[in-house]
């Protein structure tokens, strides 16, 4: 039992690392409006699909890595990520059931709570973005969520022996 709990923080934590390299590797202007949040759409697989291992204190720190990296208010990201988490891990038993187009929606509705608790926090510090390129990562997030599903759930199935 600790070899595997070993093994899958292994897996969390390259997957985590992987999905913040994909959050600061630089991309087109034109499209970069487009990137989803991908480390908090890994805090939400993780919380799914390995809650013990991936729990808030998972989130929170992931969160705060994203506020470092960024240059943000230290512990904005944090709690929006630890928010989601906690949706996450009181949902899990229900959305692990759901077809993947109702995990979809949901993930939408975590995605789009997380970004308005960012915009509200951004606001009360006098950094507000209103455009409604905004919300676009959230619906980005929401599409190719099967994608990262199918994906994940192959690598930890596959890792795992």
């Amino acid at each position: 039992m600790m070899h595997e709990s070993r093994g899958g923080f292994g897996r969390v934590l390259a997957t985590a690392v992987l999905a913040l390299i994909l959050t600061i590797v630089p991309v087109p202007t034109p499209i970069g409006w487009l990137r989803p949040d991908w480390l908090l759409l890994v805090v939400i697989y993780w919380s799914l699909a390995t809650p013990r291992i991936a729990g808030l204190l998972f989130a929170w720190l992931c969160g705060m890595v994203i506020d470092v990296v960024s240059g943000t208010v230290l512990g904005e990201h944090a709690l929006a990520f630890l928010l989601v988490g906690f949706l996450t891990h009181r949902l899990q038993l229900r959305m692990r059931i759901f077809p993947i187009w109702q995990q979809a929606f949901v993930v939408l509705l975590m995605l789009l709570i997380y970004q308005f608790l960012i915009f509200w926090i951004d606001g009360m510090t006098g950094q507000a973005v209103m455009t409604w390129r905004r919300w676009i990562p959230a619906i980005a997030g929401a599409a190719i969520w099967p994608l990262i599903t199918s994906v994940m759930d192959t690598l930890n199935r596959r890792f795992s022996r």
